[in-house]
């Protein structure tokens, strides 16, 4: 049985007699007072791979796919090591039968390879001992901030121990000051008088509103019988 090992979709020319994987997780054990020794179980950790390769600088009648020098796979170990990108590592065990036992395949990265010449048990070939790691994505989540003046006026209403009561109107989004004045005024015309009621909270421009702040209605005789 053959096996075929792939590092970013290049075929090693001779595959390692020898793959070792370790599937760890990051279980921690711990003691507590009367019950002794607990395993928390946590999310697995990141698998290990390590296997040795025989790197030829000579044609063999057993080697994979088209004779290239052991430089070229050099190169491209260098290559995966220094491009901070994760890669895929793939090993086919096919059987003489057809088919194949079970496949590896998953996104590494390369951690260390070990470059070794010796003349007496390589001749002109190299060895080199390779050692890569699970590579798992992941992401940034986006935290959104709330409108500083309206998180402090929520503040100040809560350390003073004040709900807002029906004179008072906490802005929604998509509001304005006329859409406000419309539904509690009957006339787009009061949003003078509440805008002027709540210029400390507002600020100088009356067209910049932000939700979540809270607004006094002032009392105000609403039009058309409002």
């Amino acid at each position: 049985m053959s096996y075929e090992f792939y590092l970013n979709g290049v075929q090693m020319p001779i595959a390692p007699g020898k793959l070792k994987l370790k599937i760890a997780n990051n279980n921690k054990t711990v003691n507590l007072i009367n019950e002794g020794d607990v395993n928390i179980l946590k999310k697995a950790g990141l698998t290990e791979i390590s296997f040795d390769l025989l790197l030829p600088n000579q044609e063999y009648p057993f080697a994979e796919g088209s004779f290239m020098p052991a430089a070229y796979y050099l190169e491209l170990f260098e290559e995966l090591k220094i491009s901070r990108e994760p890669f895929a590592f793939t090993v086919a065990r096919p059987i003489p039968s057809g088919g194949s036992l079970f496949g590896t395949s998953m996104l590494v990265s390369m951690e260390t390879y070990e470059i070794t010449e010796d003349h007496d048990e390589y001749g002109l070939d190299c060895g080199v001992s390779i050692n890569l790691k699970q590579y798992r994505a992941y992401g940034t989540r986006n935290v959104r901030i709330a409108n500083a003046k309206a998180a402090a006026e929520k503040k100040r209403a809560t350390a003073a121990g004040n709900k807002p009561s029906a004179s008072q109107y906490t802005v929604k989004s998509g509001d304005n000051l006329i859409t406000i004045s419309k539904k509690y005024y009957n006339s787009a015309d009061a949003w003078k008088d509440v805008y002027n009621a709540n210029v400390k909270t507002i600020g100088s421009n009356p067209n910049k509103i932000y939700p979540g702040q809270v607004l006094t209605l002032p009392e105000r005789k609403a039009k058309n019988g409002g």
